[in-house]
């Protein structure tokens, strides 16, 4: 006999685990009547997803309209998976602006490098992606799917 799948909220520290635990995520942005979803690589720590992305429309829509959802999966199978969603406001960081906005680039440049240790070096990997950008979690809920009740 078969189990039947569980369904069940995850809590805070077990979307914090998620998010950490992950790299790649999908930003969702809106503008007008049109939402586009792009894929990201991200670090989590502290109640912030560090990230980069280059030049471009999403750039300038979200300059304008900031308030993204962003969304993590660890996906197993069709009744093994978790799950997170966060919804917060995106903030490009200026490395010429004030000294506060500089250290705050530099920051999150730090913690990108955990993952990417080139990243805004010489010896990057991927150049083109020279905006660093932070999102402040005000928001995060998480399900999961598990079979046999364990989570």
């Amino acid at each position: 006999m078969t189990s039947q799948p569980d369904f069940h909220v995850l809590n805070r520290a077990e979307c914090e685990a998620l998010l950490t635990s992950q790299h790649v995520g999908r930003l969702a942005f809106s503008f007008r009547d049109r939402v586009d979803i792009e894929p990201m690589h991200y670090v989590y720590a502290n109640g912030h997803i560090y990230g980069r992305t280059q030049y471009g429309t999403k750039v300038d829509v979200l300059a304008h309209h900031p308030w993204i959802a962003f969304q993590v999966d660890d996906i197993e199978a069709v009744f093994e998976w978790r799950s997170v969603v966060v919804h917060g406001r995106i903030e490009f960081l200026d490395p010429d602006g004030s000294p506060q906005e500089v250290a705050r680039f530099a920051q999150a440049v730090e913690r990108f490098r955990t993952l990417v240790p080139n990243a805004f070096d010489v010896d990057d990997p991927t150049p083109v992606r020279e905006l660093a950008f932070v999102i402040a979690v005000q928001e995060m809920t998480g399900r999961a799917a598990t079979i046999g009740g364990t989570a």
